[in-house]
């Protein structure tokens, strides 16, 4: 079920969209979210490009059995996981302060 927005939560939240502290976490979060999809888009696509036209680079054995795409495959977790956890590092230290401030500054004003 979904809520009614009353008129005043309505105006509030406009005033706090347009306040230059919601720019700032809107482009901090785009500065740090376009780069590292970007980034990371490329690193799938090198593995899925070699995987695809450079079979005996990736069939090579690095020790045993384990051989270059094996690794690539592991790497793709291993930087899903450093991402994930590095984002939560910034925004803990960059984002969630502003965020915070903002809903305190909505929450008064829908409280009065």
């Amino acid at each position: 079920m979904t809520e009614k927005v009353t008129p005043e939560a309505h105006a509030a939240y406009q005033r706090i969209h347009a306040s230059p502290e919601f720019a700032r976490l809107q482009s901090g979060y785009l500065r740090f979210v376009v780069p590292t999809t970007v980034g990371f888009m490329l690193w799938y696509l090198l593995y899925v490009v070699c995987s695809n036209w450079a079979p005996g680079f990736m069939g090579t054995k690095v020790v045993g059995n384990i051989n270059v795409a094996l690794v690539f495959g592991l790497l793709q977790f291993i930087t899903t996981f450093a991402i994930a956890w590095v984002y939560a590092k910034y925004s803990a230290r960059a984002m969630d302060p502003i965020a915070d401030a903002l809903n305190e500054e909505f929450e008064k004003e829908i409280n009065r």
